[in-house]
């Protein structure tokens, strides 16, 4: 019988806590990630207000410097630590794919230098439509299409650029090149890329709308993932028949994969939160897991280095997590953590090798403290042994100590 009914995990993405031991193998910008510190630097820069993530205990985790305007609870209302990655990366994909089980110890391939001609002219030829060739390096995605979109409207060619993430992306606006048609050329652009030397996690269709000057992405984004490598613990679970449901981009991420209800895309944070509050309601998830990625904290401040638009954005998270709770069962678990970090007080645009925070509380919850570090696969190892389902390819579990 499950310790937990009901298990949910919400990802913070790119709420890192502080840079991990391996940091420094990390670069940035041409920065090593050693000073990195996404959750400590915000709180020291422009402070932070989240009391309903701080009751829970994130004030308490373990830290050399201390959050300065988070404090810790002399009583918390739940467990806290920090978890650090294994796997031989710092984008979304990793630290998704290792949260739940899998060890990835050869990284995707990036782009630092924009994609080869060898795969622009392929988009080329299946397109009909020419690619931009200044694009064609790691930008942020609202630059380029302040800086490509008025060509765009006015050729109808292709924007395609990466980041430091091993992604490939295509902006185009709806009204030059249709939604439909974007996706067809992103699925061609993913079948020739999942091999060598162009092995990429994501290719990401990234349509937007508007007027030169004033262009706004939509909520029609598409992920296109590869799959796993190995089976995770969603794949376990839905081997056993147990409820799994992706909030946001999470059935992106793992192309489907061991997902059995996918309740789409969120628009925003908020959406987030309202489409995981529907599905705890939901009559018939009376067992099983849900797995919710918030994606703002990330694509909106961490990428723009926007340290003040980051904390409201926490503060926003901290305020609707009342509502969270109250949606919870006596015998439900709640578990909040990140992906990886990406401090927006730091050099360059990319993620930050850190530490991530976790969180978790229930209401049948009779004690509290820290729980001692771990990785960020011991999440995964909990969660199969609450639900009685093998773990996948490694973590620890920690369930014993959330009592």
């Amino acid at each position: 019988m499950s310790k937990f009914k009901r298990m949910h995990l919400v990802v913070l993405d790119s709420v890192g806590i502080g840079a991990a031991p391996d940091a420094n193998n990390f670069v940035n910008a041409g920065v090593p990630d050693g000073a990195s510190d996404t959750l400590g630097h915000i709180s020291k820069t422009v402070g932070l207000n989240i009391p309903n993530m701080a009751k829970i205990g994130l004030g308490n985790i373990p830290r050399e410097v201390p959050l300065k305007t988070v404090p810790a609870e002399s009583n918390p209302t739940g467990y806290a630590t920090k978890l650090q990655e294994v796997s031989l990366g710092k984008d979304t994909m990793t630290g998704h794919w290792e949260i739940m089980g899998l060890n990835i110890t050869e990284p995707f391939d990036t782009f630092w230098n924009g994609f080869p001609e060898e795969i622009l002219t392929k988009i080329e030829e299946f397109s009909g439509r020419k690619v931009i060739r200044e694009a064609n390096k790691p930008y942020s995605g609202t630059a380029v299409i302040d800086d490509f979109g008025p060509r765009q409207m006015e050729t109808g060619e292709l924007i395609i650029y990466t980041s430091a993430d091993p992604v490939l992306q295509i902006a185009a606006h709806e009204d030059i090149i249709p939604l439909d048609e974007l996706y067809r050329i992103c699925e061609y652009a993913r079948s020739i890329t999942l091999e060598r030397p162009a092995l990429l996690g994501r290719i990401i269709a990234r349509p937007y709308v508007g007027e030169p000057g004033n262009f706004t992405r939509t909520a029609n984004r598409r992920d296109l993932a590869v799959s796993p490598f190995a089976p995770t613990v969603l794949d376990k679970l839905n081997e056993a028949g147990i409820d799994t449901y992706a909030v946001g981009k999470i059935n992106d991420i793992f192309n489907g994969a061991g997902i059995n209800h996918d309740m789409g895309h969120n628009k925003s944070n908020s959406h987030g939160m309202d489409t995981l509050i529907k599905t705890m309601g939901l009559p018939e998830f009376q067992e099983g897991f849900s797995f919710t990625n918030l994606v703002d904290f990330d694509a909106l401040y961490g990428h723009r280095r926007n340290a003040h638009g980051y904390r409201d954005c926490l503060h926003e998270f901290d305020e609707r997590l009342p509502e969270i709770i109250a949606a919870m069962r006596e015998d439900d678990l709640l578990m909040i953590t990140a992906d990886h970090g990406n401090d927006p007080t730091y050099a360059g645009t990319d993620h930050t090798r850190e530490y991530i925070p976790f969180l978790a509380y229930s209401p049948s919850f009779k004690g509290n403290g820290v729980i001692p570090v771990g990785h960020f696969s011991d999440i995964s190892a909990t969660i199969a042994e609450n639900f009685g389902v093998e773990k996948a390819m490694i973590g620890e579990s920690f369930l014993d100590k959330l009592n």
